[in-house]
């Protein structure tokens, strides 16, 4: 891929470990990086940040502050959400990755560009109510290879292990499945997302979460452009295994190719 490719990668609002992140970023051959942090990221799209990028890379969580045992939410500005939609407009692509997927939880048309939505309280997604969305950390599974032929996946064994953290949340809309976890995705094998902001951290009581999606890699169709999802990508373990790194270059290589 020529070093002409311009890559934005936005992070903040969820805690992570900046010196393997910062490593798995550098093993992205061919692309120049440009890594902003919220909250300046958000002006810093807004100001225009994202008008050359080739692709994005959201490993971000952004519109939240947890206070007083309750997530406490807030829209992007108008500026922001200006650009991400003009960048799609224009044929850019995007990769999301892990916590992406619970960004800016009262700009709905943000769950409906990556197909799914991690909640941190009871509420809407896709027209529906749902209860509070689940995770699990350290979970050791393997993830399967849905399509062989496509991209994205192109060098992936059929099947690898991973160590990292699943989310019990739902997923819809015309979505190209990618990945599979080997895993049961129901209420027992889960922790309520509001138990842990109250301060009950690995807890299920009285949580009566239906099942979900077992998916953790997809493709879909946002404007002009596409956005890869790839729920792996929790710490350390996840960023240095070379079957996602090579997951994560393939989707930014397709997407920037649309």
């Amino acid at each position: 891929m020529s070093a002409a490719h311009r890559l934005l990668v936005l992070s903040g609002g969820h805690p992570y470990e900046a010196e393997p992140f910062a490593a798995l970023l550098a093993s992205l051959d061919g692309w120049a990086v440009t890594h902003l942090i919220h909250p300046e990221a958000e002006a810093a799209v807004g100001a225009g940040a994202a008008d050359d990028a080739d692709a994005i890379l959201f490993y971000d969580m952004p519109g939240y502050s947890f206070e007083g045992g309750r997530a406490v939410t807030r829209p992007p500005s108008f500026a922001y959400r200006r650009a991400i939609a003009h960048h799609f407009a224009r044929g850019g692509g995007a990769v999301a990755m892990h916590h992406a997927i619970a960004g800016w939880a009262e700009w709905p048309e943000w769950a409906a560009m990556i197909g799914g939505r991690f909640l941190y309280a009871p509420g809407e997604a896709n027209g529906e109510r749902h209860l509070d969305s689940g995770y699990r950390h350290d979970v050791r599974y393997d993830a399967v290879v849905l399509d062989p032929g496509h991209p994205v996946t192109a060098g992936l064994p059929p099947r690898f292990p991973l160590r990292d953290e699943l989310y019990l949340a739902p997923v819809w809309g015309a979505v190209t499945p990618l990945l599979r976890a080997d895993h049961r995705f129901v209420r027992d094998n889960f922790y309520s997302a509001a138990e842990a902001v109250a301060g009950r951290m690995f807890s299920n009581s009285g949580w009566d979460h239906r099942p979900e999606s077992d998916l953790i890699a997809w493709e879909k169709p946002v404007g002009n452009g596409r956005l890869v999802y790839i729920q792996p990508g929790d710490g350390p373990a996840a960023y240095a295994d070379p079957n996602l790194r090579r997951l994560i270059a393939n989707a930014l290589g397709h997407v920037a190719a649309a």
